[in-house]
């Protein structure tokens, strides 16, 4: 396989091998440096004495210092190993933090959001990132990065998700290297009038700045959502139906600032610099030309990571084109990849940083096989089906991963692509102008009326493309194994379509037989499967009864629960659901729940394994406990928590486990 046969290409696939080591396995700083010194010391001497001749010692060692070398920066990016990170100190009471805004972000309904750096725990000098939740008030706009505020507060740890097959958000923040957050009341803090700016805060005000300058226009709500989005990276005002219609047209990823961006940014560039070429050293005057305008268009998107990923691998393959050799675009692309990962491992987590990836590793490889496939001789037919050949590979390559992250699939993402694909280059540059004259005080109304129209057309289609629900295939079971075996299939796909050999065949038909037998596999284990779930639920208690591929569903309140069931019914691949209402007693594998709600009835007799206390009962839970003599109480978050913490002290008292799915989350009941 050539593609793999780039040093760089293997270099890089090593460096993520070391980094998902490192990353799973932590090891210790110290034992990764002298590792990696060692392992360094090995390869310069076997690099003197090693001859072509003999085993290729060098070439060994050479892989497994990268490997080394990702679990060591893998180590050193974690911010617990820095020397002063936070959690090293007293963090379990109160303490005078001074914390620095490094990121805003997406307010929730109660609270504005932000990371923040440690900068100091009373007058020690600290580091680390930290997630920041400030009550919300009507007169507050919230804080700026750069920002500094003194808040005399203590850290809590980062909820875990307390029902089946929930987003983990302990798990995303703990790969962002935040590990605790801290909760602050309005008026309980003191905001720095002098503090120090950094490249990223006067980044971040000068887009503030911008999307002030665009708010004074006559711009549509919706228009304007867009186009903060479009042009600055700005998504969080977009609204949920223009957002869900993105989505569900497969054009989600024109409302990030990113790799396709800056693709076309750096192809518009190309074409209107060509004439700098003409010049005494045109072609490099020309290449730090683009690279400087790419960076200037990442800082008015106000530096997120997204944006300087993209500006870094479009930059290396600027110096691709430069170099106008076709065999290097691979080397190019993976060395950007080795570089990025090398500075921001823990990027590789990304969903953005994976799929962008993805998608342009796939355009470099299947797209010239697609243009020899066939190329037209008629121009218009010519272009389309280039675009149709760029859209289908990119598709091509994050298919499996957005199966994978989302469990949908559009399929007229073709059709939404070929409608606004091609005019994306022209949206960008008039909005970039529209930027550059707002800045300058100079945006005229004509120009204002011109762009509003365009985004509102552009919206318009989307939202067309997006009604076509029955080309629209959603809740997709797709788990890990499935993902690989995706890939799998994908890379044995494009080696059929390079050369029709009978190992790249055979290559083929066992991806596709693997597929075929793990849904198999899936499918009859799911049928066997039988679970019985207590699921934390506010005002309402819930339980689930999954029998194969049917799940029962027994709550308090009749009232819809699609988002607490939308994942759990992906991940068990669930064919259908029917709701019950809640009773007092159930039998559960020899054992018998019985269920206490808010009349207080329960028997005077008899022996109850389980006992669950639902919506605030009023009764004597000690004398409930001596009558009915239960193995465990369980408690939902249906319970006021005075409650709760009256009935937690009564079982420690008692010695009687319980369990409280408001702190541990749902409860499985063993089916043995």
């Amino acid at each position: 396989m050539r593609f793999f046969s780039f040093i760089p290409v293997k270099l890089s696939c090593y460096l993520i091998l070391g980094i998902l080591i490192g990353f799973y396995l932590q090891p210790k700083l110290l034992f990764a440096s002298i590792l990696l010194g060692i392992s360094l010391l090995f390869l310069y001497l076997t690099y003197r004495v090693q001859t072509r001749d003999k085993f290729p010692f060098f070439g060994i060692l050479t892989a497994c210092t990268t490997i080394i070398l990702g679990v060591f920066t893998t180590t050193v990016s974690s911010p617990k190993n820095h020397i002063n990170h936070y959690s090293k100190h007293s963090t379990l009471t109160h303490e005078l933090w001074t914390l620095k805004v490094r990121e805003v972000l997406k307010p929730n309904a109660f609270s504005y959001r932000y990371i923040v750096a440690a900068k100091y725990i009373n007058n020690t000098q600290v580091t680390g990132p930290l997630l920041v939740n400030v009550q919300k008030d009507s007169t507050d706009n919230g804080f700026k990065v750069d920002d500094e505020i003194v808040v005399f507060s203590k850290t809590t740890g980062i909820n875990p998700p307390l029902n089946p097959h929930q987003f983990d958000y302990q798990s995303y923040l703990k790969k962002l290297g935040i590990y605790h957050q801290i909760h602050i009341k309005n008026g309980s803090f003191l905001q720095k009038k002098k503090f120090s700016k950094t490249l990223f805060g006067i980044a971040s005000n000068f887009r503030e700045h911008l999307i002030q300058k665009l708010k004074q226009e006559n711009f549509g709500t919706q228009e304007l959502g867009v186009i903060q989005a479009l042009l600055l990276g700005q998504r969080n005002t977009i609204s949920e139906d223009t957002y869900s219609d993105y989505k569900n047209a497969g054009a989600v990823h024109i409302l990030a600032v990113s790799g396709l961006h800056v693709g076309i940014l750096l192809l518009v560039l190309q074409f209107l610099l060509k004439p700098i070429e003409q010049l005494p050293k045109g072609k490099t005057i020309k290449l730090i030309t683009i690279v400087i305008l790419l960076c200037a268009f990442a800082f008015v998107a106000g530096l997120s990571p997204s944006v300087v990923r993209a500006v870094t691998m479009f930059s290396f393959l600027a110096y691709t084109l430069y170099l106008n050799r076709p065999t290097s675009t691979f080397n190019i692309l993976a060395l950007s990849l080795f570089f990025i990962l090398l500075i921001k491992p823990r990027f590789l987590f990304q969903v953005g940083f994976q799929m962008s990836y993805a998608a342009v590793f796939a355009i470099v490889w299947v797209y010239p096989k697609l243009q020899r496939f066939w190329y037209p001789k008629n121009w218009l037919v010519r272009k389309v089906w280039q675009l149709l050949s760029v859209s289908f590979a990119a598709q091509l390559g994050v298919l499996p991963l957005s199966l994978f992250y989302f469990h949908q699939f559009p399929a007229l993402f073709f059709v939404s692509n070929l409608l606004i694909v091609p005019f994306l280059g022209i949206i960008l540059g008039i909005g970039i102008l529209v930027l550059v004259l707002a800045g300058l005080n100079l945006l005229f109304e004509p120009l204002v009326v011109l762009y509003n129209s365009l985004i509102g057309f552009m919206n318009s289609t989307i939202s067309w493309v997006a009604r076509q629900e029955s080309f629209l295939f959603k809740d997709i079971p797709f788990d890990t194994v499935q993902l690989f075996i995706g890939y799998f299939g994908v890379i044995a796909l494009i080696l059929v379509l390079s050369k029709s050999s009978f190992k790249n065949v055979s290559a083929l038909a066992l991806g596709i037989i693997g597929f075929q037998g793990y849904l198999v596999f899936t499918t009859y284990t799911s049928n066997k499967k039988e679970g019985f779930v207590l699921v934390n639920q506010t005002a309402n208690s819930v339980i689930l009864h999954q029998k194969g591929s049917l799940l029962e569903v027994y709550s308090h309140k009749n009232e819809p629960l699609e988002y607490l069931l939308s994942n759990y019914r992906i991940a068990e691949r669930i064919a259908s659901i029917k709701h019950k209402p809640l009773q007092n007693s159930y039998g559960i594998a020899h054992r018998k729940l019985y269920i206490v709600d808010s009349i207080g009835v329960y028997p005077s007799t008899g022996k109850v394994d389980y006992l669950l206390l639902t919506q605030s009962p009023k009764i004597n839970l000690e004398r409930l406990l001596n009558m009915l003599k239960p193995d465990l109480i369980l408690v939902d978050a249906s319970n006021y928590k005075s409650y709760v913490k009256r009935w937690k002290a009564t079982c420690l008292k008692k010695e009687i486990p319980f369990h409280y799915t408001g702190e541990k989350g749902a409860y499985y009941f063993d089916m043995k």
